[in-house]
């Protein structure tokens, strides 16, 4: 079963909260992070794992009323808790998608699970070396690989992260860096910052496409090149 989890919480240091904050009138981030992460056509479930901590709760009642599960775990171990949610839902396969990047591309989620289901690979990634917009970070891998990780490291930034220990380790799985044709990496609509935000907000106002793709969101700043400026400080 290939499973994705969503790594949400509330404690972001540089922008807390952003994962409810509004992207529209209606809805906050992590209601585009599921809407477009449903339209990947090989996904069997989607989990929300947050933590335990009471600053969660709104994201674990939030997931509840959007009708999706939900799983909560340590605040500090990340990897504890995506090796503990993804047992409990017996996923075979995991995607990892965190909660900042509520333009995620379900073409490149699909992308990356078809070279990783065709191949006999432990971790896929189009972050190993990036040619992608910051905002379209995709990760999969699979159980087997992740209970190593869970068992083996004792590194507190590889717990913290997950998936470090992978590519710190490659000499012990079978990984690959998905690239785009062309280099995207200037490109940034991931939600880190309060002007992050500003440009989420108005790529979603400007394009009424859904899911908004990456392709729709190239043509729109090719369109209007301004747009880049307002979070380029980020990049």
């Amino acid at each position: 079963m290939i499973g994705c989890i969503i790594q949400a919480r509330m404690g972001s240091t540089r922008l807390p909260g952003k994962v409810m904050l509004k992207i529209d009138k209606k809805h906050p981030t992590i209601y585009y992070v599921l809407e477009q992460i449903r339209q990947s056509k090989y996904l069997d479930d989607v989990v929300v794992a947050t933590t335990n901590l009471k600053e969660d709760d709104i994201i674990a009642e939030f997931a509840k009323n959007y009708g999706i599960n939900i799983f909560r775990g340590s605040s500090t171990d990340v990897l504890d808790r995506f090796y503990q949610c993804a047992k409990k839902f017996s996923f075979s396969k995991i995607v990892r998608i965190t909660c900042d990047n509520p333009l995620i591309d379900p073409i490149t989620v699909d992308d990356i699970i078809k070279i990783f289901m065709s191949n006999d690979y432990d971790y896929v990634s189009n972050t190993i070396k990036r040619t992608f917009p910051y905002g379209t970070e995709t990760e999969i891998f699979s159980f087997d690989a992740l209970e190593k990780a869970w068992k083996y490291s004792n590194d507190p930034y590889e717990r913290e992260h997950v998936t470090p220990y992978f590519y710190n380790k490659n000499n012990k799985f079978k990984i690959t860096n998905f690239s785009s044709h062309t280099d995207l990496s200037k490109f940034r609509w991931t939600i880190d910052e309060k002007n992050d935000l500003e440009l989420v907000k108005l790529l979603v106002l400007k394009i009424k496409k859904r899911p908004i793709l990456t392709k729709y969101i190239l043509d729109l700043l090719d369109a209007e090149p301004e747009l880049i400026k307002i979070n380029l400080e980020n990049t």
